[in-house]
Parts: C-alpha cells; structure tokens; sequence
C-alpha cells in the first residue's frame, strides 16, 4: 500500500451501521451535595459558547502533550486508505482559511469509527455530493467540494493562534467527545438537555423516544421537544439562564437546528422564551457585570467555522466573545465552556467511549477558560457537553439531576446522562486554590498563517 503525503484526500465503510451501545445506568438523589465541594460556588456565571463541525485532531492534533496525531520520527504515524487508489492517506497541514470537511450524520459518524478502526473517513468523503448543499448549507450531507479535498488536514498553533493560547494559558480537554453519534442538531438537544428525541404528543414527555435524527421544531411557535431540558430546573431553581443568538438586522440568522431551546415544550409552560436574546444583550450583560448564571451563546452560520466559513471569522468572533467577559466585572466568577458540536467528517484517530445507543459521538476541541483554570493543563478525562450540565447542576442545583426519577417531570430517557460511570467531572479542571488568574486579553484578529480563500479555487462534484 502507497502512503500519500500532503496530498488533498478525503473518504463511507459499506455496509457498517451505527452502534447500539450498553446503556449506562444509575439514578440521581435530589439536592445531593456530599461529593459537591463548596469552592465550585466561586463559579456564579457559566457560559457555554458552542463553535462548529472541528475535531479535536483537525485543531490540536499537534499541540504538545495532547492526545494528537500519532508521529513517527516528526511525520504522522497513522493513515486512512483511500477506496480509488492504493494509498494511505497521511494527515497532512493544512493552512488554507477556508476548509470543506465531509458528511457527518449518524450513519457518516459509525463508517468514519468503523468499528474501532477509524478509517472511513476518506471513503464518507468520497461519497458526499454538493446535492444536499441546494437544501441547506449546514445540511450534514452537504460538503461543498474542492478539488483539493480536505479530510485529512489539520491546523497548528500559527493558523489559529488564539485558539492555541487559550490552550497554553487555560485548559485543554483531549477528550471531549459530541455526546450522540450524529450531526449538529441532536448534538445541540443534548447540549441542553442531554437526550435526543423524538415525541410523537410533544405535551407529553412520556411520550417521546430516542432518536439520533429527531423531528425539528420549525418555528418558536410550534415546539415539539417534550422531554426535560436543564432550563426546566433552572426555572425552578430560580436560577438566572440566556439563551444568545449571533443574528440581528445585520447579521444572518441562527439556523434551526442549532437554535433548539425555543422548541422545548418546557421553555413555553414556563414562559421562557424572554431569556432568548440576541447577542448584543450578551455584550451589554459582560460590560456591566449582570451576566446570568447560566448562558449559552450559539453562532451564525459565517461565525460558526462550519465549513465552508472561516476558520479565522469564527476565531475572532470567539476572541471577541470571551474578551467581552475577560475585560467586564463578571471574569472573576466565570467559568467558559469552549467547544464545537461535532466533527464535521475531519480526520480523527480516537475510538469513541460507548455509553449507551447514542454515544458518544467522535472527539472534538474542548477548553476551559477561568480566572480558577490550571495553566497549561491537559484534562485527559474523558468528556463530553454532558459534563457541562454535571457541572452547572453542581454549581447552581444542589446536585439535581435531568433525571426522571427526582426531577418532578419525568420522561423516558434511557439512561442519567450526568452520572455516566465514563464521565469525567470538569471540577478536576479548576484550581479554586490559586489566586484568580488575570484576564488574558487577545487581538481579536490575530496574525495567523492561515492562505486566504480567494487562493482555494472551489469546485463542485454533482451527485
């Protein structure tokens, strides 16, 4: 078999579906603060941004320490074979600014896993088509093809310079994996609410059942995802939450299936739906020190990094975010959550944990960013946005779990989510010890060696 560097590739394994996992088990007991310690409650504001479509190895697959790229006397150690040829594709430095990925549902994510083996990228890639693009851009069988296919690339510290900074100065998480095996929007369900469903009498939760391609919720107006979300027991708690949108009069708006909290059913009963704001409101909060204790801060589509946006756009626009908290009266008490909600059908060589039939998903980026944060630190925990919610129902609940047996609107779900035994707790990122680090304050459009789109000529395959 040929090995191929630096050569553009990208690739579906036949006949591999997705993997019905072990479920993972275990209740939760309400209000339960025996393991909780009392110094997470320096931590009064959260804030989740979500990015898009990265994994961990397109991004940091070389940063030092981490769990990257395997190397082989400085050249990468691994390759996926390409269907066409007889090669071995090598992943390869990619520095164009503009990226295209490949396809990246449920049934893309178990052929690019292949059982363990983590080969199919370049054969999913091949397979893709510029067909779904004509229904929408951020459909996960969309992938606007170049004739430089781009799968295997990866980017370093001097092509996203901040991103790799925060990673020096704060907490890199290795092992962060999207919590379902799928696309963005059950992706975006769990972000939430850990579970992804489908309802067939959204009123009822009883009624809804497991689904690694639920039914959308077209409109705020007509909410179908009946199952508990952690809002639900912010509300109940008293416990402050946004929800800020990346849109306005002069921006593009948020798509649907990353917009997912107006479609929970719970959010109307308990007429929530003010707490949706738009993100110049996030902006305004972070100035004047009235940032809630709970926020998520969801993109458009040209700040996403979905490809094919920039990845220098979605860098500064996060640059900008976490600047805005850095430099207002709120960083002393905040912990930010930094991630992107699923692979995008980028390369990536770690097999997925199996928790239960719909996790977890392929490895993406994960950062912790805090004035309580270890420097430098590497959390080879393994992870993933459940353990988000773990840490804000410890912070904020006492320890309450989204779990049907205590959470007094119960549901279905399979499994607690939150008290996974694969779980990792994020506390072990934190240092509530140490003096309060400084703000790192950085350029919002650093220098970068990232090549300009205008020099990646695009071309569409039909199929």
């Amino acid at each position: 078999m040929t090995v191929i560097r630096g050569r553009r590739w990208w690739m579906p394994a036949a006949g591999v579906g997705v993997l019905l996992l072990a479920a993972c088990g275990g209740g939760s007991k309400a209000g339960s603060t025996a393991s909780i310690p009392s110094d997470i409650h320096k931590i009064k504001h959260v804030v989740v941004i979500m990015q898009e479509n990265r994994s961990f190895d397109s991004y940091f697959g070389t940063y030092p320490g981490a769990d990257g790229i395997p190397m082989k006397d400085g050249q990468p150690g691994v390759c996926v074979p390409d269907p066409t040829t007889s090669a071995c594709v090598l992943p390869f430095h990619d520095r164009y600014d503009l990226n295209f990925g490949g396809p990246h549902d449920a049934v893309h994510s178990a052929a690019d896993v292949n059982g363990g083996k983590m080969d199919g990228f370049i054969r999913e890639a091949l397979h893709a088509s510029t067909r779904a693009c004509r229904r929408s851009p951020f459909d996960p069988n969309c992938v606007q093809q170049s004739q430089s296919p781009d799968v295997m690339g990866y980017h370093d510290g001097k092509d996203i310079p901040n991103y790799w900074a925060y990673a020096r100065d704060f907490v890199l998480q290795d092992h962060m994996f999207e919590s379902v095996h799928s696309w963005s929007f059950p992706s975006h369900l769990y972000l939430v609410s850990a579970w992804s469903a489908t309802c067939s009498q959204p009123t009822s939760p009883m009624s809804c059942q497991s689904a690694l391609d639920p039914k959308l919720a077209h409109s705020a107006s007509d909410p179908t995802y009946g199952w508990t979300d952690l809002t639900y027991l912010l509300n109940r708690a008293g416990v402050s939450w946004a929800w800020y949108l990346d849109q306005g009069a002069s921006r593009p708006s948020v798509p649907d299936i990353w917009n997912v909290i107006p479609g929970f059913v719970d959010v109307h009963q308990d007429n929530q739906l003010g707490n949706v704001q738009d993100l110049a409101r996030f902006y305004q909060a972070a100035k004047d020190g009235s940032l809630p204790a709970v926020s998520w801060i969801l993109p458009n589509g040209r700040d996403s990094e979905h490809p094919p946006n920039l990845v220098s756009t979605g860098e500064s626009y996060v640059t900008g975010l976490i600047n805005a908290i850095m430099q207002g009266p709120d960083w002393a008490s905040t912990a930010i959550f930094l991630s992107w909600d699923d692979w995008g059908g980028f390369y990536d060589h770690v097999v997925p944990p199996q928790v239960d039939a719909l996790g977890y998903g392929i490895r993406v980026p994960g950062l912790v960013i805090s004035p309580y944060a270890k420097q430098g630190y590497i959390d080879h925990q393994n992870l993933s946005y459940d353990a988000y919610i773990k840490f804000i129902e410890d912070d904020f609940l006492g320890g309450q779990r989204i779990d049907p047996k205590t959470d007094g609107r119960p549901d279905p779900r399979p499994d607690v989510r939150e008290n996974a035994p694969q779980l990792g707790n994020l506390l072990s990122d934190f240092d509530f010890s140490q003096k309060p680090r400084q703000p790192v304050v950085l350029p919002v459009h650093p220098q970068t060696d990232l090549i300009a789109p205008s020099a990646r000529r695009s071309t569409s395959r039909g199929g």
